[in-house]
């Protein structure tokens, strides 16, 4: 895990009352921070260790914002919102967000979000050479994955919960251990987050039976021919 001296955040907010006493807090637990007050301002800044993104922006939607930041980047993303209507969460989260903080928020709580989302980054062991599991290869080297030799195009966040399921095939992962190990421990989100990305997994590797569902306990993949 980064030591949270050498961590730099993105502030991505355009409320000065909101944006000036954050930087300053984080600034006084040794974070390295820059601020902006736009989307185009964020999607411009040098890559962070972790962003803290507001929604509601002047120029650009910041789901809009998050999108773009996930296709180029597994960045941590928390997003910081006044909306906190379930549905509002899912989009996020679906759009490649770690994390989602509704205003108002406590700041020790959101410190303590943020050191779990970058623990994902800390360089992890390495299988050498592909796994294959059926007809599915997973490159740890590459973090491509392919089923019978065609690449899948996954999200970071997908391809780790695959790769984790991946490293014991048969075996059943718990839920709560898929979500502290790759979204970071202790989780404080939901856990619904979970099941957002395994649809998206289960339709993008075309065959459901690849991760199956134990009911009560937790999720397994399966070999497919």
């Amino acid at each position: 895990m980064c030591d949270r001296r050498e961590v730099r955040v993105l502030i991505v907010e355009d409320d000065d009352a909101i944006a000036e006493p954050l930087v300053k807090g984080l600034e006084r637990e040794g974070f390295t921070v820059e601020r902006v007050a736009t989307g185009g301002d964020a999607l411009g800044a040098d890559e962070p260790d972790v962003v803290l993104l507001d929604l509601g922006l002047p120029d650009i939607d910041g789901y809009e914002v998050c999108r773009r930041m996930r296709a180029r980047s597994d960045v941590p993303i928390i997003v910081l919102t006044a909306r906190s209507e379930e549905v509002d969460r899912v989009v996020g989260l679906e759009l490649g967000a770690d994390d989602y903080v509704v205003k108002p928020f406590g700041f020790r709580e959101l410190v303590a979000r943020m050191r779990a989302v970058t623990r994902r980054r800390a360089p992890r062991e390495r299988v050498d050479g592909p796994v294959a599991v059926g007809s599915m290869t997973i490159d740890q080297r590459t973090r491509r994955i392919t089923v019978n030799g065609v690449d899948v195009d996954l999200t970071p966040k997908e391809y780790e919960v695959v790769s984790l399921l991946a490293q014991d095939p048969g075996a059943v992962f718990e839920r709560q251990q898929i979500m502290e190990r790759v979204w970071g421990q202790p989780w404080y989100g939901p856990t619904k987050t979970l099941d957002v990305h395994l649809a998206a997994i289960r339709k993008k590797l075309g065959d459901p039976r690849w991760i199956e569902t134990v009911r009560g306990v937790g999720f397994r993949l399966q070999p497919v021919p």
